[in-house]
């Protein structure tokens, strides 16, 4: 257990204290996975300390830990680990960040994607409603400095939305030439009010959109979260939506809930739907689709990268 895990909900979560408690179910079968005692666990876990970095992994409880570590696979956050956002899914520190941006951070997330020999990384943050460009400076330069240090290595990034900036900074990300922009629209737009509260649906529709629209030959993901509380019509609504904002790749994961104090999980989703809903994603055009209880943004990121370039290669040859 990470020391992070040991902070009581008050000082993560002031701002759902007075929600009122929701049970956490049982999990299915399907759900349960092993607690990571691997060595290449360990070893992934040592590096993430000696140069000082956040995880995703850690902070949000990512159920796929012990398995991507133990392949040294870590979804590196940066810009903090307070958020200031509130979301009701997240189990994501929140408030109002202690620190300004390290400057040297970008740095030792090459240092540490070089130590580890990784072939595709995907870098994510906190969102820093604080900072005049939400941070996106800070992604170009941690995007340089891979690039620098690991030439052949493949970069995924997972942004915030930036709606309280100029839309401009968007073009200081797109120019750092990510290979995989991604941006979690993470539930169905009937549910944002409860579940996304700081974020608008069509606002980070509209990023996606933008996003190829500066570079039409970068790859763009999104995600949702299901078993909050939508139906299959509203879930292939978003699909519909996505296609049409030519989003390349789409992801589907259950809903875990962190605290009591957290979105309440409507139902567990068996893997027979996420199946009927990765066919019915295929079918709408994207060239990548990973539905399964497990999927997280970054998980199997690297070989699904692989796929989309082999599907967009098969589809238009280039």
């Amino acid at each position: 257990m990470s020391p992070r895990d040991l902070k009581i909900p008050a000082q993560r979560h002031p701002e759902k204290q007075r929600r009122p408690d929701n049970p956490q179910p049982k999990k299915p079968d399907w759900i349960r996975v092993k607690a990571p005692v691997s060595e290449g666990y360990k070893e992934t876990r040592d590096i993430m300390r000696e140069h000082k970095l956040t995880t995703v992994c850690e902070e949000a409880g990512c159920p796929n830990v012990g398995e991507c570590w133990s392949q040294g696979h870590a979804t590196m956050m940066i810009m903090g680990e307070v958020c200031t956002r509130a979301c009701t899914f997240c189990n994501i520190a929140t408030g109002k960040p202690p620190e300004a941006l390290d400057v040297f951070e970008p740095g030792r997330v090459a240092d540490a994607v070089k130590k580890l020999g990784l072939k595709h990384v995907v870098i994510t943050s906190v969102d820093r409603d604080d900072i005049e460009d939400g941070g996106a400076e800070h992604f170009a330069q941690t995007i340089r400095a891979i690039r620098k240090q690991s030439p052949s290595t493949t970069i995924e990034i997972l942004t915030p939305d930036f709606i309280r900036c100029d839309p401009s900074v968007l073009e200081i990300v797109v120019q750092a030439k990510p290979d995989v922009f991604n941006h979690n629209l993470e539930t169905v737009p009937g549910l944002y009010p409860e579940v996304r509260p700081g974020a608008r649906y069509f606002h980070s529709l509209r990023l996606l959109q933008r996003v190829k629209e500066l570079d039409p030959t970068m790859f763009t993901k999104s995600g949702i979260m299901v078993g909050l509380g939508e139906d299959k019509q509203s879930v292939t609504q978003v699909m519909e939506d996505m296609r049409a904002a030519d989003i390349d790749f789409l992801t589907i994961g259950q809903y875990l809930q962190p605290t009591p104090k957290h979105h309440k999980v409507d139902r567990f989703v068996t893997p027979e739907e996420f199946a009927s809903y990765e066919k019915t994603a295929f079918n709408k055009g994207f060239l990548m689709v990973s539905s399964t209880p497990l999927t997280r943004s970054s998980y199997h990121a690297g070989d699904d990268f692989a796929k989309l370039r082999t599907a967009r290669m098969a589809k238009f040859g280039a």
